[in-house]
């Protein structure tokens, strides 16, 4: 490429400038992938992009994300009760909105044009299928980071793990978004004797791993292979996630885990701020 057909190409207008093309792809029209792709997975711990959080769950406005979504009370104040975290492209997102029409999904996505893709998406599910969907929306944050400033306290009653980055190296293993101390975090966001926890991947290191810490976590319990086959959600966590389905074109096997959050009368976990998230000289914190 030449100097001057470089510069051409650096001056075009961007996307919103006046002379721009538009956008790529317009709001209930159907995203096409193939302009959303993004790098796999990301540092959770060293990506400092701007994100747009709340000081505070109550003061989040979630009408925006579900602006056609009846409640059963005009009273009744809406907010997610299902995460899939790590949404990545929607599959499990979207297919937890027809199974689960009176609960609210809420897809979280750490990467910028992916988050992009989700509500795209859901927004031409929404014009195709009107009355559906409307229970579903996404949110692009960091959930190791920001959870405290979007969820109160025993909120939420199902949360998904797919297809997480394994974090190989054993240095990167605090970067595993389940951890000792994370599921302290989402122990403390599912409703006790309801909430659940779901796990899956295609790495056995990383199923053991979390075995290992679930397992060790006194607010959880397995779930019994008969509660799992029982459990529609395990069915659509195994086939809908576009993860999944390319494990099972490549003939390789699904590991995956459900955890109950545990109900111990007398017991409550003591309360998590955005400011009592992370410990003192943990990832730069200093309360002082």
């Amino acid at each position: 490429m030449t100097k001057t057909e470089s510069e051409k190409k650096r001056l075009r207008p961007l996307e919103g400038e006046e002379g721009s093309p538009g956008p790529i792809t317009v709001d209930g029209d159907m995203p096409q992938k193939k302009f959303y792709r993004s790098r796999a997975h990301v540092n959770p711990l060293s990506h400092n992009d701007t994100f747009e959080y709340p000081p505070h769950p109550s003061k989040m406005d979630w009408s925006t994300h579900y602006p056609n979504f009846e409640t059963k009370s005009t009273d009744e104040r809406i907010v997610p009760t299902v995460l899939d975290i790590g949404c990545g492209f929607g599959g499990l997102t979207i297919a937890l909105a027809t199974l689960l029409p009176t609960k609210t999904i809420l897809g979280l996505e750490i990467r910028a044009k992916v988050t992009e893709y989700v509500r795209l998406r859901i927004m031409a599910h929404r014009k195709e299928n009107k009355g559906q969907y409307e229970n579903c929306s996404v949110l692009r944050s960091n959930t190791m980071k920001f959870m405290p400033n979007f969820f109160h306290k025993a909120s939420l009653e199902k949360i998904f793990f797919c297809f997480p980055d394994p974090h190989f190296k054993k240095k990167n293993h605090p970067r595993r978004i389940v951890s000792e101390r994370l599921l302290s975090e989402y122990a403390y966001f599912l409703k006790p004797g309801i909430g659940k926890l779901y796990c899956i991947t295609d790495v056995e290191d990383l199923h053991n791993w979390h075995l290992k810490h679930c397992g060790a976590n006194p607010m959880f319990r397995a779930l019994s292979e008969e509660e799992m086959d029982n459990d529609p959600c395990v069915k659509a966590m195994y086939c809908e996630t576009e993860e999944g389905k390319k494990v099972e074109r490549a003939g390789t096997k699904k590991y995956y885990a459900v955890y109950q959050r545990i109900e111990e009368p007398g017991k409550e976990l003591p309360e998590i701020t955005a400011e009592a998230f992370f410990d003192d000289d943990q990832f730069g914190v200093n309360s002082a």
